[in-house]
């Protein structure tokens, strides 16, 4: 007898992972295809990294770096560390408003004066000049009004180096009795008198209509500074630890209240 159709050996059925469908590759265009960055020889420009840490900077940038931590670590004395508070913004604010108001003649101005006033009197003409009311600048200058008592109001720059200058004169003031405050910096005081810095400035009299504001100026400045001068003599400054340093004596503290606590406890 013949054999049966499909009497024969049964065929294996298909694996599943060859049942499973698979996907389409996406043509991909190759000017768009995305490739990784290799950063050796001849290959892709590694990421800018900041160098600050590895400039070599110039010398004046280093002394002002190097004194600005010796500050901080140094004590110091109260004489000096009252240079470090100086007046408030608003109160600040205020003051070079009204400052604004009384600055001298730059030198267009002067040659303007000048020139009208030599036309004048080619002519023959008389001009009545009035003295202007305005800042007084020049360390021995304000020096001379304070010992004269003729300033109402004296400004003194924080940042003035070396601070040996200025650092005999909030004593003058106080002496003297005339008010005094601490400003944030010699070259915000320059820029009112049209120099480029400026230690100390001087107020000898203001008009009629600012008098209101200049009083209330005076009396915060008094409060602020003359009648804390005897207090400020007694604090000291710096004396701040750096980070390094701080951690060390905070696990030395602990080491010590471990001691005195004794043993299993």
């Amino acid at each position: 007898m013949p054999p049966k159709k499909g009497a024969g050996k049964k065929v294996a059925p298909v694996p599943a992972i060859a049942k499973k469908a698979v996907a389409p590759v996406k043509a991909v265009n190759p000017i768009l295809e995305k490739r990784s960055k290799s950063f050796s020889v001849g290959g892709s420009l590694p990421p800018r990294k900041p160098l600050n840490r590895f400039v070599k900077w110039p010398q004046y940038v280093r002394i002002q770096r190097q004194k600005r931590v010796l500050v901080q670590r140094l004590k110091v004395p109260p004489a000096l560390n009252q240079f470090t508070k100086a007046l408030d913004k608003n109160s600040a604010g205020n003051l070079f408003k009204l400052l604004m108001k009384y600055r001298p003649e730059d030198k267009a101005a002067k040659k303007e004066r000048l020139m009208t006033k030599a036309a004048a009197e080619k002519e023959g003409k008389s001009i009545e000049s009035k003295k202007p009311i305005c800042v007084k600048f020049g360390l021995n200058h304000v020096t001379y009004l304070i010992e004269q008592g003729k300033a109402q109001l004296v400004l003194i720059a924080h940042d003035v180096d070396p601070i040996e200058l200025v650092i005999w004169l909030p004593a003058l003031c106080r002496k003297m009795n005339v008010p005094y405050c601490i400003v944030k910096g010699k070259a915000r005081l320059g820029a009112v008198v049209h120099q480029k810095n400026a230690a100390a400035l001087a107020i000898t009299a203001v008009k009629n209509e600012d008098k209101h504001d200049f009083s209330k100026i005076v009396e915060s400045v008094k409060t602020s500074f003359n009648d804390k001068y005897a207090e400020a003599n007694r604090h000291w400054g710096g004396g701040i630890l750096g980070v390094k340093s701080q951690h060390k004596e905070k696990a030395r503290l602990k080491i010590m209240e471990k001691e005195n606590r004794g043993p299993g406890r």
